[in-house]
């Protein structure tokens, strides 16, 4: 069996994607996520220039050689475009195998570890009150977990808050060039404690609450907040400052308790190595579409299993339901996952695209038992929807300082 043909689409349902389908000479295709958002046409040129030309004639049933092959043989290595790159050609060939086994992934990854896999739901507001609620009809549907984000009082603009916008594919989908968009830290310390401490006041004590800082503040900053919030018991801080510098975690970590993630913009088990081994965190959030796919993220969890820190995969909406069907797989597997974001099915544009049959009941997502990752992509019915350039905001300081998004 040999790789025939390698198809991109670059496709705008609401929102870009990166969708990647390997196809063999039997006939046999699999399907991957290389979506970089605001940056999707450079993944579209890597792999076209760059990776489908190496990879036509190889047998697609050499994952581990192909995967070593597209990292190592590039001499350039790591990096969002590279990695997602090598994430879509991955999971495509992972999904083959499963394919041609009859067997779903997470089987051919060893089984098991649970019957469902945990699930945090977003909920945001315009103001406390307005992200209570939408917690709360979270909660009404099943969800034990939230994320809660609210509308900074003085700030024209929110990160995680929709404002007027319906959905987050309505927020993202129409920004031709980077909006941007001011921060005061100051604004977002005089209102965080309130929202934390009037969610646990209305929603009671047993269900998790989330927030995402975004890497807004300092790493002192960052302490302060885990102080102050600690009498809240969240769950976990997640991006409370930036990625880059891995000793910030380790200054946060000294300060507070309460559980710190961190993660979705790494691409690769060497971004994350120090924080997990020096466990200064206690969740990681690579996803599969950034961080080089099913293979790479299978060493990552088994990594961090070392240090008790455990899987939590970024899963925004640039995220394609592809990638969502190889989390579901993997931490269905994954002994050592904690808890899985949820921002749900997606439009309908979306949900005509790609079909799957994984079901979500009661803050649990169940894993499909089709072979291989279990989801398709109708290329006709994606056509009508074609790519959009589109932008993350850039974030500054109310003094005009470019600050961290």
């Amino acid at each position: 069996m040999k790789i025939r043909d390698i198809k991109v689409f670059a496709c705008c349902p609401g929102r870009n994607f990166v969708t990647v389908k390997v196809i063999t000479d039997t006939g046999v295709y699999g399907l991957g996520d290389a979506t970089v958002n605001g940056r999707e046409m450079a993944v579209v040129a890597y792999l076209e220039e760059h990776v489908v030309p190496c990879l036509v004639g190889r047998d697609p049933q050499a994952i581990e050689d192909i995967w070593q092959y597209l990292y190592k043989g590039a001499y350039w290595r790591r990096g969002p475009i590279t990695m997602a790159a090598i994430a879509g050609i991955d999971m495509a060939l992972w999904d083959i195998k499963g394919k041609l086994a009859d067997m779903p992934l997470y089987q051919m990854l060893g089984g098991k570890s649970r019957t469902g896999v945990t699930l945090y739901a977003h909920a945001n507001g315009e103001t406390i009150g307005d992200t209570i609620n939408k917690a709360q009809s979270q909660i009404n549907q099943g969800f034990k977990a939230v994320r809660l984000q609210c509308a900074v009082p003085g700030l024209e603009v929110t990160y995680g808050v929709l404002g007027d916008k319906k959905d987050y594919y309505e927020l993202q989908g129409n920004r031709p060039l980077p909006p941007e968009e001011q921060w005061s830290t100051a604004k977002y310390f005089n209102m965080i404690e309130e929202l934390f401490c009037e969610a646990r006041k209305q929603l009671g004590p047993e269900v998790k609450l989330l927030h995402d800082v975004h890497s807004r503040l300092t790493p002192i900053e960052s302490a302060r907040l885990g102080k102050l919030l600690e009498p809240y018991n969240l769950f976990f801080l997640e991006d409370v400052c930036i990625a880059e510098n891995q000793d910030n975690l380790q200054l946060v970590r000294q300060h507070t308790t309460i559980p710190l993630a961190i993660g979705e913009t790494y691409n690769s088990i060497w971004d994350c190595k120090e924080l997990i081994q020096n466990q200064s965190i206690d969740f990681i959030r690579t996803a599969a579409t950034h961080a080089g796919g099913i293979t790479a993220m299978r060493r990552i969890a088994d990594f961090a299993s070392l240090f008790n820190v455990q899987t939590a995969p970024h899963g925004a909406p640039d995220l394609s339901p592809i990638c969502f069907a190889a989390h579901i797989h993997l931490n269905t597997w994954t002994h050592n996952f904690g808890i899985q974001e949820y921002v749900g099915p997606g439009n309908e544009q979306v949900q005509k695209i790609f079909s799957h049959d994984i079901e979500v009941k009661d803050g649990l997502a169940f894993v499909s038992e089709a072979p291989g990752l279990g989801v398709d992509f109708d290329e006709l019915a994606a056509e009508p929807y074609p790519y959009k350039r589109s932008y993350l905001p850039v974030s500054r300081l109310e003094d005009g300082t470019v600050w961290n998004w």
